[in-house]
């Protein structure tokens, strides 16, 4: 059906010329323009709402008596290959949350499979019950300070901004290169701009006045503040506050006291990186909403953080609002302050209701396992083999650097502290003062390249925990008490072709294969929850603590661009100083 066949439908219908396929009756909508809650019937035809008033011819009735109908949720920032599956699993799981749209940066499998990553995902994003949309990777490598599986210059990702469902360049996360204006960086900021596309930030730990390059350049969202202070100069020099919540990185809490009535519309939510079990259990921007609401937001105001606020970010002109000419994208929920989820529509089709899928209309979905040609690709055969003395650590001072995990966040503490040393040199982890070993094993290009540190936070007793995701160049990290547990950790995770496991007293008690770059499981949702579960059961074997994930924080230790000590499989990183250093203590 063409634009003027479409458009004569629709007018039909608003006109009660002709009847609706779907109208949703005696339901609260929530009117994410003015703020407040209304009474209609909602007409929807081919997809689309066409009508807000009395209406009642219908292919379709729904009654959503003593229910509030809201516009399908947006997710503005989110790593889909977090969530360790591909985008047909992924948005199963989303839509069962109310989300209709997400945004997200393939940044992950870019850094390891480059072009051919990307064209991955968009290829696998096509005809779900959620649409995804892509922003380019910025930085891969995201640095120099490690190896990764691929490189994306302007040439590389300049042809996808030809696809309708990339809306522009991913978090710009290099400051130092934008700083000095390094041409490669300019060419990829140049042409976003060129082509009308938006520009996403990545703003850790920098200053306000730094502030003021991003928004020269063009950069109008950023997602890393952690505190209220951070987001209040965001909001003040014109950026969209991105206020994350995900599995490792809470930060809602701390920045919500920044937002006030004058300027919520400039605010919108996002998850940003998400295991799959808190995606089922806790959920994703829907449980932005509920902790929001739980701290002070005015509901409605939250329901507009992430619809409209989303879509207008994004310039997503068609969705995030139930109005006439707006995507049929809706959620009807029992409870607006518990966010209780009833029905989920898509285009109109209703997807799913009562705790049930209904992907009958997206056939593109269905759970099956992803066998194509990047599951066969994951792991380098050229890899180096490693040897037990390859983790000896042999620091010239019993006084070393030592990662200082924080829970629940990104940011590390660089921490000066005693450490215990063999009778040859040689540091031996200690489970009374938590400093236990860390190594990152390079996995892309057969370098041999392992980083050594020291990490504390852990809180394990015995055994080690390894993960081929590694952010963001995903080479293999591993934490252990013992170098035997260690290198039987990595040896496994080596072996299925990447993925997650738990080691102990020489035998592995729990893995997760990811045989899809390392990073994603190529098999049904509910499988990978099942061996999520398994995971957590073994971590607490080992003596992991509760209260944070070991293994997404585990991941980000290995990521230079995010403050204060880091691990690469070149070294020890030092964010302040923009350096690798020695793992000796350095004089004060």
């Amino acid at each position: 059906m063409n634009t003027a066949n479409k458009l004569l439908k629709r007018i039909e219908t608003a006109a009660h010329r002709a009847v609706a396929d779907l109208i949703i009756q005696n339901g609260t909508i929530v009117n994410v323009f003015t703020g407040e809650e209304m009474k209609g019937d909602i007409a929807i035809a081919d997809g689309v709402i066409v009508g807000i008033g009395t209406y009642k011819d219908a292919k379709q009735v729904v009654d959503a008596a003593g229910q509030w109908v809201l516009p399908g949720l947006i997710d503005g920032h989110v790593h889909i290959e977090s969530s360790m599956l591909t985008p047909p699993q992924f948005a199963q799981i989303a839509v069962t949350h109310g989300v209709t749209t997400v945004v997200t940066d393939p940044h992950e499998i870019g850094n390891v499979m480059g072009s051919e990553g990307i064209q991955y995902m968009l290829e696998k994003s096509i005809g779900l019950p959620v649409d995804i949309y892509v922003n380019l990777p910025s930085c891969v490598p995201a640095t120099p300070f490690e190896s990764n599986g691929a490189r994306l210059d302007a040439e590389q990702l300049r042809p996808f901004y030809n696809d309708p469902n990339v809306l522009g360049l991913a978090e710009v996360m290099d400051f130092p290169a934008l700083s000095s204006a390094r041409s490669d960086l300019l060419d990829k900021l140049a042409d976003a701009l060129d082509h009308g596309a938006h520009i996403d930030g990545h703003a850790a730990g920098i200053s306000r006045e730094q502030l003021n390059l991003y928004m020269a350049a063009g950069i109008r969202t950023d997602h890393e503040c952690v505190n209220a202070e951070e987001a209040r100069h965001r909001l003040d020099l014109g950026m969209y506050l991105m206020i994350r919540e995900g599995t490792v990185a809470k930060d809602l809490e701390a920045i919500l006291p920044a937002v006030t009535p004058r300027n919520a519309r400039r605010c919108l939510f996002v998850t940003d990186d998400k295991l799959i079990d808190d995606l089922l259990e806790e959920g994703s921007v829907d449980h932005n909403i509920r902790l929001a609401i739980r701290n002070g937001l005015d509901p409605v105001t939250a329901v507009q953080m992430a619809t409209i606020n989303a879509a207008e970010c994004f310039g997503l002109r068609d969705r995030g609002a139930i109005a006439p000419g707006y995507r049929a994208d809706l959620v009807i929920v029992d409870d607006l302050n518990q966010l209780s989820i009833r029905q989920v529509f898509k285009d109109g089709n209703r997807v799913y209701s009562d705790g049930q899928l209904h992907l009958e209309s997206f056939p593109n979905a269905a759970p099956t396992p992803d066998n194509g040609i990047l599951a066969k690709k994951t792991m380098r055969s050229g890899m180096k083999p490693i040897h037990a003395g390859d983790l000896v650590i042999r620091p010239q001072s019993d006084k070393c650097s030592v990662i200082g995990i924080i829970p629940n966040s990104l940011v590390t503490h660089h921490l000066q502290e005693q450490i215990t040393l063999s009778s040859d040199g040689t540091f031996i982890t200690s489970v009374e003062r938590d400093q236990l070993k860390l190594a990152v094993v390079e996995r892309h290009r057969a370098t041999g390249n392992i980083g050594l540190g020291i990490v504390k936070g852990f809180q394990l007793l015995r055994g080690a925990i390894v993960s081929s995701v590694a952010h963001d160049s995903h080479n293999i990290i591993c934490a252990g008490v013992s170098d035997a547990d260690m290198m039987v950790a990595i040896e496994h995770v080596t072996e299925i072709n990447g993925g997650l496991a738990v080691a102990v007293d020489g035998s592995i008690i729990a893995s997760l294969p990811l045989p899809i770059g390392g990073l994603m499981s190529d098999q049904p949702f509910i499988v990978v929850y099942e061996q999520m579960k398994g995971l957590n059961r073994a971590l607490k074997a080992i003596g992991a603590p509760g209260h944070f994930n070991p293994f997404l924080t585990l991941s980000f230790l290995a990521l230079p661009v995010i403050p204060q000590l880091k691990l690469t499989d070149l070294g020890l990183f030092a964010f302040e100083s923009n350096r690798h250093i020695a793992i000796e203590a350095e004089s004060e």
